[in-house]
């Protein structure tokens, strides 16, 4: 029989990881928008529109948008490079499962994007602007292997049980 205080902090290691993964899932939505609004900015794009509520699909849109490839890519990129650096200046295991889940979901996101081909996703928006389809591969094959990994190990410490 487990003794009711072992049960207690399982319970509230689980509920400290979902309590971590909504707030992965909100900053990962939120920093790789944020990449593509500063790339279509960055571009001279003129901001229509912008979306940013986590629970919807967020997207931006740029019209005149004159570097749309760099508008596009900004958004996977900055998803991934910001967290990671806060992670890295931060040094805390929670920020580093943050960051390792935007970067698995970011690899995710391009790949399931590509299968399923929807006119407003990244990925078809990417190649219809002429993006090498090996490039979107190697990101998304970097991004997943790394992030899986990553991620896996932030969730297994957290987990673990405490050391007496």
């Amino acid at each position: 029989m487990i003794p009711p205080a072992t049960r207690l902090w399982h319970i509230l290691r689980w509920l400290r990881l979902v309590f971590l993964l909504s707030v992965a899932w909100c900053v990962m939505v939120l920093s790789h928008e944020t990449g593509h609004l500063l790339g279509g900015w960055l571009g001279g794009g003129k901001l229509q529109q912008a979306e940013l509520r986590p629970w919807t699909l967020p997207h931006s849109r740029f019209d005149p948008d004159p570097y749309p490839l760099l508008t596009l890519w900004a958004g996977p990129i900055f998803g991934v490079v910001f967290p990671l650096a806060v992670a890295l200046l931060i040094r805390r295991p929670w920020a580093g499962l943050i960051a390792h889940f935007c970067l698995l979901a970011n690899g995710c996101y391009l790949a399931m994007a590509w299968v399923d081909g929807g006119a407003h996703l990244d990925t078809t928006r990417l190649l219809a602007q002429g993006a090498a389809p090996q490039l979107i591969i190697t990101y998304c094959l970097i991004t997943i292997g790394w992030g899986y990994v990553r991620f896996r190990a932030s969730c297994m410490a957290l987990l673990a049980p405490s050391k007496p």
